[in-house]
């Protein structure tokens, strides 16, 4: 097993040689542009480290996989700025404010078909199948969570229940998925297979309530944006929709009605999240998704290297700031 950084490493030189047509440039520069502009890249890390957990240099024969699952994880980022109307993008202008909304859209399109391309690439015809059918499954399965996701925008009732399910569909399937290629590409039985299968999906759980919790309480030095825009735009997290479910106050329910000013309804919703004791409660609740993620690895047979390899990426997920 290589270093965290190194399977970073490993994945950028992965991505960086995804073969991008030049012409016509309208099409394949918002492409390169969204590529280029980094990212964790933690899906193809997983792909790649759970290749070699399984093979002496396993990660050469999971290579294009991986570079496809960030491919398509970067497709979904461009499709969501469109739906969302977001301005900025790890720092940069999203693809429809540098070119236009047209432009997002159907450089989108491509990137999901190069992905498709990229994932079938170094297959041979008995890993062909398992590949594509688990690349499909997981990217209808991700469809599903966006709309989830959008209808949750005009409801207050969405349940505690309903919103690990979309976070589920939405996020962790492709880490899921991230992992379980790597397993494929190596030979895996089914048994370990879906023993790393179930490592990514709580693991993907854990990044999201992750996520959720630095969006409000992170430090924007370090986590990259301002913090508090779940709140401004009452978007449906953990906190928020446990908040609403116990805030005998009302005040959330009434910033979400009336809101008060951005910066005022901020700390308002915020203080309501501090007295109800959500911080600790989701932090906790990370913790356990974290420890699953280690505990579902328990029949994939990993030598102890691998095995601590998982467990520390694992527990970086829970104390990651950005």
């Amino acid at each position: 097993m290589l270093h965290i950084d190194q399977y970073t490493a490993a994945a950028e030189e992965a991505v960086g040689q995804l073969e991008i047509p030049a012409a016509p440039a309208g099409l394949y520069d918002p492409v390169r542009y969204t590529l280029q502009a980094g990212g964790k890249r933690i899906r193809p890390v997983l792909t790649l480290a759970v290749a070699d957990a399984i093979s002496p240099d396993g990660r050469h024969l999971a290579v294009n996989q991986a570079a496809a699952i960030e491919l398509f994880h970067n497709f979904t980022l461009l499709h969501d700025d469109v739906m969302d109307r977001a301005d900025m993008r790890r720092g940069r202008p999203t693809v429809h404010r540098q070119w236009n909304e047209a432009t997002a859209i159907l450089s989108g399109d491509a990137m999901l078909t190069l992905a498709g391309t990229a994932m079938m690439k170094g297959c041979d015809e008995a890993k062909l199948r398992p590949v594509m059918r688990l690349f499909n499954r997981t990217a209808m399965e991700i469809y599903e969570g966006q709309q989830h996701d959008m209808d949750f925008e005009s409801r207050t009732d969405v349940t505690v229940g309903e919103y690990m399910e979309m976070i589920r569909l939405k996020t962790s399937v492709l880490l899921g998925c991230a992992c379980a290629l790597g397993a494929v590409m190596t030979g895996a039985d089914e048994t370990v297979t879906d023993a790393f299968y179930g490592y990514g999906e709580s693991l993907g759980l854990a990044f999201q309530l992750r996520d959720d919790y630095l969006d409000t309480y992170g430090d924007p030095a370090t986590f990259g944006k301002q913090i508090g825009g779940d709140i401004a735009c009452d978007k449906k997290t953990w906190l928020l929709i446990n908040a609403l479910a116990e805030d005998t106050t009302g005040t959330v329910a009434a910033e979400i009605s009336n809101p008060s000013p951005r910066e005022e309804k901020i700390r308002r919703v915020r203080e309501i999240y501090d007295t109800l004791g959500l911080p600790q409660r989701c932090l906790g609740l990370i913790r356990r998704y974290a420890d699953n993620a280690t505990a579902r690895l328990a029949t994939a047979r990993l030598q102890p290297e691998a095995l601590r390899f998982f467990t520390d990426l694992a527990m970086l997920t829970v104390d990651r700031t950005r």
